[in-house]
């Protein structure tokens, strides 16, 4: 079995690349690159004369790099994208590729904790090199950041509640562990829905610790400005949090959504969405990769 399907199945693989409108001989760069998947069938695509940069911060991902001339891995959050392009002598690229999930490899990785399905430290982080742990926010915030943290970006009714007993909880033994911090919360979320609300918990801690919005709008806004007349902007989102950045963007050039009209009413934006609504994956391929379930493709073309 291969790096690539061990580490993460490609998400909505063909529709990406046909949304990417792949020039032979164009520049693109894979904000993601994981397991490389995406990488290794953007490259199928382009002549001698074309080349693909591929994004990520994680350590683990270096095992998947190919080996080809055409491709150049950059050891970075995406969120300098507009720096290692100017590094790179990039003026413009043909297309830039964003699938935002985690993939199956972090899951997977118990060491890493950003499941509560397996007991580890509290890590979460996607760059083992530097940052705070999930551990570190869940001891050190206060009441009103946690609560804050669980509420914008698990979107968790009883954030407050919960912030305030893992506040309590920490003075008589820190939280360090996946499984202390799930026993911890449990008896604040309903039977039915426990995975479902301890995802979002974990969820919201990841997001806090990667500072993934903050990447996200700042890797947005340099698209919009790389992207040549025509080029094509295209990423995947597993969560209303991200699809409606991604969203506000496409629609309107600007993270918060807010829009410019001309003369004739019309909205002016660098961007044109293609199509207007997201793409979403087939029964079949949720079927044979479950992680693709929550997952919508959007595309836009730069004007």
């Amino acid at each position: 079995m291969t790096a690539t399907t061990t580490y993460h199945v490609p998400v909505l693989l063909n529709e990406s690349i046909a949304g990417l409108n792949i020039q032979p001989d164009g520049i693109y760069a894979d904000m993601t690159f994981g397991g490389g998947g995406h990488s290794r069938e953007i490259i199928a695509h382009l002549s001698d004369g074309g080349h693909l940069y591929g994004f990520d911060q994680d350590a683990d991902a270096e095992q998947n790099i190919p080996d080809d001339k055409r491709f150049t891995f950059v050891r970075s959050n995406f969120r300098f994208l507009k720096n290692w392009m100017r590094y790179y002598g990039v003026e413009q690229l043909d297309g830039i590729l964003a699938d935002l999930g985690v993939s199956s490899h972090h899951f997977d990785d118990a060491e890493r904790g950003f499941s509560f399905r397996q007991d580890a430290p509290l890590d979460m982080r996607m760059n083992k090199r530097a940052g705070q742990t999930a551990a570190d926010i869940v001891n050190n915030y206060s009441e009103s950041q946690l609560a804050d943290v669980f509420y914008h970006y698990g979107e968790l009714k009883r954030s407050r509640q919960i912030a305030a007993h893992l506040v309590r909880q920490r003075t008589e033994k820190p939280v360090a562990t996946t499984a202390q911090l799930a026993e911890a919360v449990g008896p604040f979320f309903k039977k039915e829905r426990e995975k479902k609300d301890m995802a979002r918990l974990f969820q919201a801690l990841r997001i806090e610790v990667n500072h993934e919005m903050d990447a996200l709008c700042e890797m947005l806004r340099a698209a919009t400005t790389l992207l040549r007349p025509g080029g094509r902007l295209v990423v995947i989102t597993y969560h209303s949090l991200e699809d409606r950045i991604v969203k506000n963007v496409m629609r309107s050039g600007n993270t918060e959504g807010r829009t410019e009209q001309d003369f004739f009413g019309r909205i002016s934006s660098p961007l044109q969405p293609k199509p207007n609504k997201p793409i979403t994956p087939s029964e079949t391929e949720i079927q044979q990769n479950p992680r693709s379930r929550s997952a919508k493709l959007r595309i836009a073309e730069k004007i």
